[in-house]
């Protein structure tokens, strides 16, 4: 598969912009299992887009359930490139409104028990993640953003945690003072497993909320949420309909595609198929 696609995982509603036509459902049973829905295979533009509900058409499957390997696997066997992943955040810091969004550089992870690696073993890789984002998409991004007039701040640090449920006020005030900028469920350990799949990876962070930090605002709940959630994936849809407007055929100039070639610590050619055949699409290149 020669043709460059760009992978979104967010809401089942994304799919919904203007121009964007519909090719295919895609289903894949992968080696760690099914992701959370059929991928959609669309043309936008003139070029070929894979949308994934990250929790699934429904919104069924809660952050700490997501199967995010299967998800990041499945976007690799359907010959994606690049991944947009579209989240609703709480804002951590005053000068990110609800409505705003922010194109995160950094995350910290504070997620448990979540599969976070494709590379258990016996084939062993370490996969740099010091700068989790892919630079060049990002830039892209922002470029959208600013041709859709969305308020948008570039850069920030996005604390992943847990979930389902929203932070105490001990932790919210907790991560401020670690300089955190959003927070989300979602995007650890996505952007690593991506990272390890040798995908561009970008985020496009929805500010929902103040969290439960802000004295003068109400504290974080599901219906303060949505009515807000509605306004951004507007703004969202417009601003992938800017973005794949003005792409070329291919875009990426980085080094995201070549991020396991000095990270896997093994012999492929000497692994038997069973230690390969969990990984095979991620490192077939190297066979």
């Amino acid at each position: 598969m020669t043709q460059h696609r760009t992978g979104i995982i967010g809401g089942s509603g994304l799919y919904a912009i203007e121009g964007v036509t519909i090719i295919d459902a895609l289903e894949f049973d992968t080696p760690y299992g099914k992701p959370s829905d059929k991928l959609l295979l669309a043309s936008i533009h003139g070029h070929e887009v894979v949308f994934l509900p990250r929790h699934g058409s429904t919104h069924s499957i809660p952050p700490h359930n997501i199967n995010y390997r299967a998800n990041i696997y499945a976007m690799k066997l359907a010959g994606v490139s690049e991944i947009i992943s579209i989240s609703a955040v709480g804002s951590l810091r005053q000068e990110i409104e609800p409505g705003h969004f922010v194109l995160v550089d950094q995350f910290v992870d504070r997620t448990t028990n979540r599969a976070s690696t494709f590379f258990d073993g016996p084939v062993v890789a370490h996969v740099s993640a010091a700068d989790p984002v892919c630079y060049n998409l990002r830039q892209r991004l922002q470029q959208a953003c600013e041709t859709s007039d969305i308020i948008t701040h570039d850069g920030g640090t996005y604390l992943a945690m847990q979930g389902p449920q929203f932070s105490t006020r001990a932790e919210s005030n907790l991560y401020r003072s670690w300089g955190m900028d959003v927070i989300g469920m979602t995007n650890m350990p996505e952007a690593k497993l991506a990272r390890e799949a040798e995908l561009c990876y970008a985020t496009v962070a929805m500010s929902t909320d103040y969290d439960c930090w802000h004295e003068d605002e109400d504290d974080v709940s599901v219906s303060s949420i949505v009515e807000v959630m509605h306004s951004n994936v507007s703004k969202a849809k417009h601003m992938l309909e800017a973005f794949f407007a003005a792409q070329s055929p291919k875009q990426n100039t980085c080094t995201c595609n070549a991020a396991l070639e000095h990270g896997i610590f093994a012999d492929l050619k000497a692994q038997d198929d069973a230690a390969i055949r969990p990984i095979y699409a991620l490192v077939k290149r190297f066979l």
